[in-house]
């Protein structure tokens, strides 16, 4: 039986391969393969398709988060407020400038960070707040820019997993001081390798940004700062420039996908996600299982199947042995780390396919 499996990578590329071929074979045939003219086009793209200011492409997702904080001065002796219901990266980025990572809990409607939760853990060494767009729906924005224009604070978004969502007219990215992205292939919009953006409101910052992705200079051999090698590669700008076009219809037919699970889903005894707010582009379609569920058993089950799932995350940063130094107690983080479990989500999902995966989470819930 064939694995339906958590993102057809492949498929998506298949649909594309002209584009991506001749586009490839542009910077071949100019040979600007670091910092080429493929590089400064799609950041043009980006920003103007975002609303931001500016953008400047790095190498990664997380040197992304890195050079963003750096950027904005944030280092040793700062807090900065996150969640621990995340990839590490994000913490991780939060670390490697030297600050403290403080870990508010999340919001048991859409998994993103509780501004209640938020506003408990600020102090006076408070530097950023920095929550996490998680599985394709915005935190809670307005609330949350209420909070850090307070108390003075920096927003920096990761929008890793949420690249065209919206909230209130803006995309995510443009509300904060900094949005980060990650173009990882399996990302809404997705790379062949890894990839990152971080996009700007204050051009000033841009430029600095610019400036230490490439070593610290800001100008060739002047290093005004010590810097980073994280060039975004001529070629994956010129492939994402490619794809850019088709993330709104990829991300609507996320959309439609969900839908069909909602419908399909919903005589099953699990907390289906929802739209809390704004545009949810569905990176994941994450579920919470029964109360006492045997999780592993039913990952089995399903893929017996031949239905593929995951966990995002098993478990919440605070539990985890790298950070466990900054733990505090974040329940809502920890029981929905026990119980959630992410369904296959891709754009070339079709109403079949949900449906062989609602029929077989049935028979693996004994529903």
């Amino acid at each position: 039986m064939k694995l339906l499996p958590m993102v057809d990578v492949a498929g998506m590329a298949r649909e594309e391969e002209e584009d991506l071929v001749a586009a490839f074979r542009e910077v071949l045939r100019r040979g600007d393969f670091i910092l080429g003219s493929k590089v400064a086009e799609f950041e043009e793209a980006f920003a103007a398709d975002l609303g931001a200011s500016a953008c400047v492409g790095v190498n990664s997702g997380t040197d992304a988060l890195v050079i963003a904080l750096a950027t904005l001065g944030i280092g040793a002796g700062d807090e900065v407020i996150t969640t621990p219901f995340t990839f590490a990266a994000t913490a991780e980025a939060i670390v490697r400038v030297d600050a403290t990572p403080v870990f508010a809990d999340i919001d048991a409607e859409d998994f993103n960070l509780a501004p209640e939760q938020v506003e408990a853990c600020i102090t006076p060494r408070t530097k950023a707040i920095l929550p996490v767009h998680l599985f394709g729906q915005m935190a809670d924005m307005p609330r949350l820019m209420a909070l850090a224009e307070a108390h003075g604070l920096f927003v920096i978004e990761d929008c890793a997993q949420a690249t065209g969502a919206e909230l209130a007219g803006r995309k995510a990215g443009a509300w904060g001081d900094c949005g980060c992205f990650s173009f990882f292939p399996s990302k809404n919009l997705s790379g062949f390798g890894d990839g990152g953006m971080i996009a700007f409101r204050d051009p000033e910052l841009a430029a600095r940004a610019r400036a230490l992705r490439n070593h610290g200079q800001f100008r060739r051999y002047e290093y005004a700062e010590i810097g980073w090698n994280s060039r975004l590669d001529t070629v994956q700008a010129a492939l994402l420039l490619a794809r850019l076009p088709r993330l709104a219809a990829r991300n609507a037919a996320r959309e439609k996908a969900a839908a069909w699970y909602d419908e399909l889903l919903a005589d099953l005894p699990v907390v289906r996600p929802r739209a809390v707010r704004g545009r949810h582009v569905w990176h994941q379609y994450t579920i919470l299982l029964p109360e006492g569920a045997d999780r592993a058993q039913v990952q089995a089950r399903l893929r017996e199947q031949g239905i593929a799932s995951a966990v995002y995350y098993p478990q919440p940063l605070t539990e985890q042995p790298a950070y466990r130094r900054w733990a505090r107690p974040c329940p809502v983080a920890e029981e929905v780390s026990r119980r959630c479990l992410s369904l296959p989500m891709h754009p070339l999902l079709t109403r079949e396919d949900c449906a062989r995966v609602a029929e077989a989470l049935a028979r693996a819930l004994g529903a």
